[in-house]
C-alpha cells in the first residue's frame, strides 16, 4: 500500500499543525511538519509530498490581513513549485487562516486558471469580534449528479464543526464572480440551522455572501474552509458526545474529509 505523504506547512503564528497532522495520520497518512523557508530555500521540496494542508492559526500575527503574508510567499517565492504541485494533480486543503492564505493567494477560487488573480477574499465578521463556537455546515449539492470536490464525497447529512476566527466573511470580488463560483459548483458547505435551513448571524458566524463556509477549485482538488474540521474527528470532541448516543468508534464529522483525502491520494497519485 502507498504511503500517502502530507506537508503541513507552518510558519510563524500557525496554531492547528499538530491537530492537522493527527487527523491526517489518523486517516492512514504520513505527515510531516515543514516550515515554509523549508520549501523556499529547497530543504525541502513540494515534490516528495501528495498532500499540501495548510493548517489555521494568525501566521505573521494577521499583519496587513489574515493570511495576507503568507499568501505573498507562495506567490512569489513559490509560485513554479506550486504551479507543477497542481500540474500533477495533488491535493490541497486550508483551514481557517489556511483557507485565508489559498483565496488571498489567488489558488481559490482561481476561476481564470491563473492564481496571481485574486477573485475573492476572507474579510472582518458582521459581528466585529472574534467569534470562538460551534456551526452546522450542509454540503451544497450540485447541479451535476456528482460532487465536485474530492475531500467531501460522502457526506450527505448537516455536519456540526467548531469556528474560530476574525475574519470569515467571505466576499467574492463582485457578482459575476460569484455567479461563475456557482455555476462551476464551487461552494462545497454553506452555514445553516440545525435543520439544515440556511440562516443568518449567528448560525452564518461572520455574514459570508450566500453564507459560503467552504468551497473547492475547478479540478475539486484544492479545497479550503473555515470551520475546523481537525477538532472533530473523535465523538469525544463534540460538545455534547454523552447525549449522542453513539459508538465510541464512531467518527466525528470531520474525519471523513481527511478520509477522503487520503483515500484519493492512495487510489490516484
Amino acid at each position: 500500500m502507498k504511503n500517502i505523504k502530507v506537508a503541513v506547512l507552518r510558519t510563524a503564528g500557525t496554531n492547528c499543525d499538530n491537530e492537522t497532522a493527527f487527523a491526517f495520520e489518523a486517516a492512514g497518512a504520513e505527515a510531516e511538519f515543514v516550515h515554509v523557508n523549508d520549501f523556499a530555500k529547497k530543504e525541502n521540496g513540494f515534490s516528495e509530498y501528495h498532500i499540501l494542508a495548510l493548517p489555521g492559526g494568525f501566521t505573521y500575527g494577521d499583519d496587513i490581513a489574515s493570511g495576507k503574508i503568507l499568501a505573498n510567499e507562495l506567490k512569489f517565492k513559490l509560485v513554479d513549485e506550486l504551479q507543477k504541485f497542481i500540474n500533477e494533480g495533488k491535493l490541497i486543503i486550508g483551514i481557517c487562516n489556511g483557507f485565508q492564505i489559498l483565496v488571498k493567494a489567488g489558488l481559490l477560487p482561481n476561476l481564470s486558471g491563473d492564481f496571481r488573480f485574486i477573485e475573492a477574499t476572507l474579510t472582518l465578521n458582521d459581528s466585529n469580534k472574534f467569534e470562538d463556537r460551534w456551526v452546522y455546515l450542509k454540503k451544497v449539492k450540485n447541479r451535476k449528479a456528482k460532487n465536485k470536490c474530492i475531500w467531501v464525497e460522502g457526506i450527505e447529512d448537516t455536519i456540526y464543526l467548531p469556528v474560530a476566527h476574525g475574519e470569515g466573511k467571505f466576499i467574492p470580488k463582485d457578482r459575476k464572480v460569484l455567479d461563475r463560483i456557482k455555476e462551476n459548483d464551487l461552494i462545497v458547505f454553506e452555514y445553516v440551522d440545525e435543520k439544515g435551513v440556511r440562516k443568518g448571524y449567528p448560525h452564518n458566524p461572520n455574514g459570508s455572501i450566500e453564507s459560503i463556509a467552504g468551497i473547492c477549485d475547478k479540478t475539486g482538488r484544492i479545497f479550503g474552509l473555515m470551520p475546523h474540521p481537525e477538532r472533530h474527528i473523535s465523538p469525544y470532541q463534540h460538545p455534547a458526545w454523552t447525549r449522542r448516543g453513539k459508538r465510541p468508534e464512531y467518527s466525528g464529522d470531520g474525519f471523513k474529509i481527511f478520509k477522503n483525502g487520503v483515500d484519493f491520494a492512495k487510489k490516484r497519485l
